[in-house]
């Protein structure tokens, strides 16, 4: 998986959420990663260096693997 195409991706689902207000934005982007990315992209972007994520998707990610126990690759 191309770590920085998903970071894009990532980028992209949290601008997107962004005018709903910060903590909506992180829950929904995590809810988005969860319900539409395939198991070898949640498992990447987890794996991937997180500096180019933007805080919203930073922290999406960072819930991910703290509430959905998804596990780097």
């Amino acid at each position: 998986m191309d770590v920085a195409r998903l970071t894009y991706m990532a980028n992209q689902i949290a601008r997107n959420l962004a005018a709903g207000g910060e903590d909506a934005a992180i829950a929904a982007t995590a809810q988005h990663i969860v319900k539409y990315w395939e198991p070898r992209m949640k498992a990447a972007i987890l794996a991937g260096d997180r500096s180019a994520l933007e805080p919203i998707a930073r922290a999406a990610v960072e819930r991910l693997e703290r509430v959905a126990g998804i596990e780097p690759a």
